[in-house]
């Protein structure tokens, strides 16, 4: 089970950290990633940690202005995002893979609609 929290209304400019929490057995297994899905688009990529966190990706939209992270003793991936903006608002989703970073479609951006998702947090930027 991912349980995302964090999500919420914030300005344009301001930061937001959401998190998702784990019920997995053997965490640092997993690799993590955060997908969003704005109104009246389709889910898209945000970002992805290896199971350890030493391997991260981002989608070009986020980069330099997102952060991912996890702390496997707390079964919790995080998603600091700073400098937000409007068209940041969406539906923030965190999805999960038993697998490592070089096997995983994680790695590359993508996951399927079958696997392991969160039931979402919304965050809306307001300009």
């Amino acid at each position: 089970q991912l349980v995302e929290s964090g999500g919420g209304l914030v300005q344009a400019g301001g930061s937001l950290r959401l998190s998702c929490a784990a019920s997995k057995r053997t965490f640092s297994n997993y690799v993590m990633g955060w997908f969003r899905r704005a109104p009246g688009k389709e889910r898209e990529f945000v970002a992805a940690i290896s199971g350890t966190g030493h391997i991260t990706r981002y989608a070009d939209a986020v980069k330099g202005r997102f952060t991912i992270s996890r702390d496997n003793t707390k079964n919790t991936v995080y998603l600091q995002m700073t400098s937000l903006k409007s068209e940041d608002t969406a539906v923030y989703y965190c999805a999960a893979d038993y697998s490592s970073w070089v096997r995983s479609p994680l790695s590359s951006g993508s996951y399927g609609p079958r696997g392991d998702w969160g039931q979402g947090t919304l965050v809306t930027v307001s300009s």
